[in-house]
């Protein structure tokens, strides 16, 4: 290898923040396990409805799949998170549809769900504290250190959110006309196939902002290099 062809220590650094951002926000959103846990109720009600249009049969399936979802991570001792609040929108879904006795309103408090996010992600933004930063700060260790001492970070952040807004706005304008326009098994394959492309276009967006941006600021590290400063000058 010439002296060329070796890694100098930024390209290391670099690889090494671009590692750190991928392990968080594999973190951060669940991995492969969570996009599971996210597909399999929808898809579970979608194909029983599709065969016998039995909605009870249909919903119990989904929330039955949830529950087992989070009893698995509870007895492996998993982080459940992702699991519990599939079993919370299966639920709400559930009791919509029952109470109306419409299929289709088992995906009504999910799209609702998607379009608040959506508008929550654009409205964080626009007024300076984007709300993936205030999601991501925390497994970085930078807590909301990007505010005030790292604008590098708060930028990348605040493009992460619009990107994160504009998508599920983009998936709710789809999925709202069919909610009145199609029936429950249109809708549901669509929403469906609509699960993971846009969340992965999300995540690789928010990889490739925060993976140009400054590092993170540790201020746990900070801390404790702190209390170890004071505690030393004390003796």
């Amino acid at each position: 290898m010439t002296s060329l062809d070796k890694p100098t220590t930024e390209d290391t650094s670099a690889d090494d923040a671009r590692a750190v951002t991928e392990a968080a926000l594999f973190e951060a959103f669940g991995g492969v396990r969570g996009m599971v846990e996210t597909v399999l109720p929808g898809l579970l009600f979608v194909s029983i409805y599709t065969v016998n249009k039995d909605l009870h049969m249909s919903a119990i399936a989904a929330l039955a799949v949830s529950l087992v979802m989070v009893v698995v991570r509870l007895a492996r001792r998993d982080t459940v998170k992702h699991a519990f609040s599939g079993v919370f929108g299966v639920a709400f879904g559930v009791v919509f549809a029952m109470m109306t006795g419409n299929a289709k309103d088992f995906y009504l408090p999910g799209m609702l769900y998607t379009l608040g996010l959506a508008l929550a992600y654009i409205v964080t933004a626009m007024a300076g504290v984007p709300l993936i930063g205030l999601m991501l700060g925390p497994v970085f260790k930078e807590n909301l250190s990007w505010r005030t001492r790292n604008p590098g970070r708060k930028k990348a952040y605040t493009k992460a959110s619009w990107a994160w807004g504009l998508i599920l706005l983009g998936k709710s304008a789809i999925l709202f006309p069919l909610y009145w326009w199609a029936d429950t098994t249109q809708l549901g394959w669509v929403l469906i196939a609509l699960k993971i492309p846009p969340f992965l276009l999300a995540v690789y967006l928010t990889w490739v902002f925060l993976a140009k941006a400054p590092p993170p600021i540790d201020v746990f590290a900070e801390i404790e290099a702190e209390e170890e400063r004071k505690a030393a000058a004390s003796e």
